[in-house]
């Protein structure tokens, strides 16, 4: 039973009030309701960020590599978060921004590869190629509905003798190259890793590459206030994808004492 006696009828027009009852009483919406309706929102902003991921490629695959630390904001909020994921056999992501975005992309691949491998009996298996283009779609279409993801993600990969690095973004911009590093591994990483493999992609062994990852993890704690000296490296090769367990860097802050202005020096 509709308990409000305004909803009964309306005795009275709101457009005249002649006995100065303004305001008229308000009648309850009684019909269905979206309860979610107000909580539909878009990300305007990255919240729980990553920072730089990093990829090159070496003579017998893909390494790739990237920092436990998921900071939100300029606080380093979580340390133990895994910005590297196996897609497969054949294909590892590495990803920087929102890691809520990056948790979404995640069930969204295992669905497509669970689909895939259910409905689908035709012996073909989605490699790193595939998985690159179907996220470019997914990431332009996002952008186009202005709700993107807020990611940078790296796509490495070996299949059929043949090894695979691409790049896409929030965008939805893709490219490959034999050296990737995104956010501010950009900058300073990336003249670090061209120097190193470019040119040599057919030559660097696995313990070289290693070490030049390393390297340049190294040089972007020393310098990014967003990184971690915990990372972990995952290698693509015949073999298949192999995601190893996280490490710690040795780094050396004692050249710091002779930076004036460090710590509690005043002159």
């Amino acid at each position: 039973m509709d308990h409000f006696p305004t909803n009964w009828g309306r005795p009275r027009s709101e457009d005249h009030d002649a006995y100065n009852t303004y305001p008229l009483h308000h009648r309850p919406y009684n019909g269905p309701k979206d309860a979610f309706a107000e909580g539909v929102q878009r990300t305007q902003q990255p919240i729980v960020t990553g920072t730089s991921v990093l990829a090159i490629k070496y003579k017998d695959g893909i390494m790739m590599a990237a920092d436990n630390l998921a900071s939100y904001g300029s606080l380093a909020r979580f340390k133990d978060i895994q910005r590297l994921h196996a897609v497969g056999s054949y294909t590892v992501l590495a990803a920087s921004g929102d890691m809520s975005d990056f948790q979404h992309i995640q069930h969204m691949l295992d669905s497509l590869l669970i689909e895939e491998e259910t409905t689908k009996d035709d012996e073909h298996t989605l490699g790193p190629a595939e998985i690159h283009e179907y996220l470019s779609q997914v990431m332009y279409r996002r952008r186009s509905k202005f709700d993107p993801l807020w990611n940078s993600i790296l796509v490495g990969g070996f299949k059929n003798g043949q090894r695979f690095l691409a790049y896409v973004d929030l965008l939805g911009v893709t490219y490959t190259s034999s050296t990737i590093a995104t956010g501010y591994g950009a900058y300073i990483a990336q003249p670090l890793l061209r120097k190193a493999v470019e040119g040599k992609e057919d030559e660097l062994t696995e313990e070289q590459a290693r070490e030049i990852i390393e390297q340049s993890l190294k040089v972007l704690f020393y310098r990014d206030a967003r990184s971690l000296n915990k990372y972990q490296i995952a290698t693509i090769t015949a073999a298949g994808a192999n995601i190893l367990d996280s490490k710690s860097l040795t780094t050396e802050w004692a050249f710091a004492e002779g930076i004036r202005g460090y710590g509690t020096q005043t002159q």
